[in-house]
């Protein structure tokens, strides 16, 4: 386990390294992800060829791209997107994490290249990314103010950062802990914190200090009849973001 970074809570690393070996299981803990994930993916995909001027109708639309994506846990963001044709680089604190990873995209003979390290490492060896994914990470570090803009820092002039996370608002508590985690079982209890839960304008002010450009935040939620996620103008539980670095950075 990488620790020591400001990224890295140990405790948080410990949990998810845990249920490691889960992270495929789309009836297990992580069962909620897998149905959030073609609404991640479509969002991604969208703003990615709009802002690079790319086909989004191609076989491969991301072809040429330098994706990072930061918290990767067992690969569910970063193999969809390297079959559209990115070039992963995907990155976890957690040894297990990255070896649950990488079995499943050999097996699937997906290539990422797949690394235990921090978004702190990669800054400090001057790695730069078209894209960087921030996706239901934020909430889990110590000090998401810095963590976010040191993701920032990874981001090329002229490059784009998603982050989703969960809004700190009562609404969030009932249905995101309370619902989610001890009524639902979607997910272990203890796996937020609703006091970590950031919101939006929070998360513009830090990007902005990091030079860059946020667009509105679009809302997740979800459809209880038939299990499914779609994009909304509600905000106040689950929520991405759109940032963006100017070219002349």
């Amino acid at each position: 386990m990488v620790s020591g970074a400001i990224s890295v809570d140990p405790s948080e690393v410990e949990k998810f390294s845990a249920i490691a070996d889960e992270w495929w299981d789309e009836t297990g803990k992580f069962g909620v992800l897998h149905k959030f994930n073609p609404v991640r993916i479509d969002y991604i995909r969208t703003q990615i060829c709009a802002h690079f001027a790319m086909d989004n109708k191609a076989d491969k639309p991301l072809a040429g791209l330098k994706i990072l994506d930061i918290g990767c846990g067992g690969g569910l963001l970063s193999e969809p997107l390297a079959r559209l044709g990115a070039a992963m680089t995907s990155i976890d604190p957690s040894e297990k994490n990255i070896k649950t990873a990488m079995v499943h995209a050999d097996a699937g003979n997906v290539k990422i290249d797949y690394r235990v390290t921090t978004a702190e490492q990669l800054a400090k060896a001057g790695e730069l990314f078209d894209v960087v994914l921030n996706m239901e990470v934020i909430e889990h570090v110590p000090d998401p103010r810095r963590f976010s803009q040191t993701s920032a820092s990874l981001v090329k002039p002229g490059g784009l950062m998603f982050l989703a996370t969960m809004n700190r608002t009562l609404k969030a508590f009932g249905l995101a802990i309370i619902g989610a985690e001890y009524i639902l079982n979607w997910m272990p209890k203890g796996t937020h914190h609703w006091e970590k839960f950031i919101k939006p304008e929070e998360l513009a002010e830090w990007l902005g200090d990091a030079g860059m450009i946020c667009d509105a935040p679009v809302g997740v939620v979800y459809n209880p009849l038939n299990g499914s996620w779609r994009r909304s103008g509600d905000t106040d539980v689950n929520y991405m973001l759109l940032a963006s670095k100017s070219d002349k950075a």
